[in-house]
């Protein structure tokens, strides 16, 4: 790859950095896009061997990417995101994959069609990796900074995507059970406390 296009991929996706997400860290401050792709990305390198079936290194890429057209659209939480929204991220995104390098923008093509796609098992660890990780952030996160439908989110979001693993339905409890702790000790703080 050309040094001056490998350069021109890190730019872009430095935005990430500065793309805030809707979520908070646990000192309270706004999480970054990037911070949530890295996490993402550690799950699945950690995941290795709950998953032997599963190409992993592929999953991680997904990881790694799944997020990109957020740098042109920002980040729109699931629960306010519309199809125009998506409609116009993938637009973005699929404009600037094209521009890419021939090996790059190959790899990149085919990772979000099976993203799309969902059917291959790396697809969905991803996607489910993708929804618990929020609901983890948001147990670490102050809960006076959740809003109000987020207390039912956390109790009931990715359940159906887990559900295809044993273990990361396990992972998805383990998350209920933080989240109930998290409210009953800190109490309801939301808006309409």
């Amino acid at each position: 790859m050309d040094v001056r296009d490998f350069l021109e991929i890190l730019h872009i996706a430095e935005k990430l950095k500065d793309t805030p997400r809707h979520c908070t860290t646990s000192e309270g401050r706004t999480e970054s896009v990037a911070e949530h792709s890295w996490r993402l990305s550690l799950m699945a390198f950690l995941l290795q061997s709950e998953f032997p079936q599963a190409d992993m290194g592929r999953v991680m890429r997904m990881c790694l990417i799944h997020d990109l057209g957020e740098c042109f659209t920002g980040d729109i939480p699931t629960f306010v995101k519309t199809d125009r929204d998506r409609e116009t991220e993938d637009s973005l995104l699929g404009k600037w994959v094209a521009g890419l390098p021939k090996e790059v923008s190959s790899e990149m093509r085919s990772l979000y069609a099976e993203m799309d796609a969902q059917k291959t098992t790396e697809a969905r660890i991803c996607k489910a990796l993708d929804k618990l990780e929020a609901l983890i952030q948001h147990n670490e996160s102050p809960i006076g900074t959740w809003s109000e439908n987020e207390y039912e989110l956390n109790r009931t979001y990715a359940f159906d995507a887990a559900a295809f693993s044993p273990w990361l339905t396990q992972l998805r409890k383990a998350i209920l059970e933080d989240t109930l702790e998290k409210i009953d000790t800190e109490g309801r703080r939301g808006p309409d406390a």
